[in-house]
């Protein structure tokens, strides 16, 4: 293992999940890395680009966290001033729901040199990948990207809000919840409104379901789809350029077409 010698922190992000998704940055930064942090939801295959550094995983899931946000902090500063270029490798961007900015501030205190490399957010990158415009003319004007689980377990209060809009909603982190989201929405907008929900988004095991409020739970249950996932609510997802594949194996041409553009099983 190489070492720099100067004391820095990267935060990098890693994109969605497909490796060709990474920026050249990032990947400049992982090969200048004498330590990687790495995430659960990161693609293992971009390790390949920190031969040379020591590799340890830090990645949390729900319920099993292999190490806490407070000694991923302690974890961060001890590498680097005895091995140098430590890289904090995260799943998406660092900056949406990625703890960047707590990891950041945590590593000035003790004088770490830092920088931070963005990633195409799971929030955006996997819509996109999917042929999910989150803004289109005469249909939705902006978007809510919201988590489905705050630091205290709970579902964000701005679902409420956001249900109440015509915006599109992009929940991360939701899966858990999904009975809730569901209810806040039959409660504040229409049953009939779409709803895809995309588990492992634009990686070769990619699951995705098209529904409405009033059927996705149910979809999900028939179809088995659980985190990582991300849920789109709105208008935009009946003009999805892309239909799913998902149902292809399982249903005629017809019948695929059929429930696609009605959103019901």
């Amino acid at each position: 293992m190489k070492n720099s010698n100067t004391p820095k922190l990267t935060i990098v992000g890693a994109g969605p999940g497909d490796v060709e998704l990474i920026t050249l940055k990032a990947i400049k930064a992982l090969k200048s890395a004498d330590v990687v942090l790495y995430d659960a939801l990161v693609n293992e295959e971009l390790l390949q680009y920190a031969a040379d550094a020591e590799i340890i995983f830090v990645g949390k899931r729900f319920g099993c966290h292999a190490y806490s946000q407070d000694q991923i902090n302690e974890l961060i500063v001890s590498m680097a001033k005895r091995f140098g270029h430590v890289v904090r490798l995260k799943g998406g961007d660092p900056f949406v729901f990625g703890r960047g900015s707590e990891e950041i501030e945590y590593a000035q205190k003790f004088d770490l040199e830092t920088a931070i490399v963005p990633g195409i957010s799971s929030a955006l990158g996997v819509p996109a990948s999917n042929g999910i415009s989150l803004t289109q003319r005469r249909v939705a004007e902006s978007f809510w990207v919201i988590t489905g689980t705050t630091s205290e377990h709970k579902l964000s209060k701005d679902m409420a809000l956001a249900s109440q809009s015509s915006a599109t909603v992009v929940i991360l982190m939701g899966m858990n919840k999904l009975d809730e989201i569901v209810s806040i929405y039959q409660n504040n907008r229409t049953d009939d409104l779409p709803v895809a929900i995309i588990q492992n988004g634009t990686k070769d095991t990619q699951k995705k379901i098209i529904g409405t409020v009033s059927s996705i739970t149910k979809l999900v249950e028939e179809h088995q789809l659980s985190s990582p996932a991300i849920i789109v609510i709105g208008e935009v997802v009946r003009n999805a350029s892309k239909l799913t594949t998902y149902f292809q194996d399982e249903f005629s041409e017809e019948e695929f077409i059929f429930q696609n553009l009605n959103f019901t099983i």
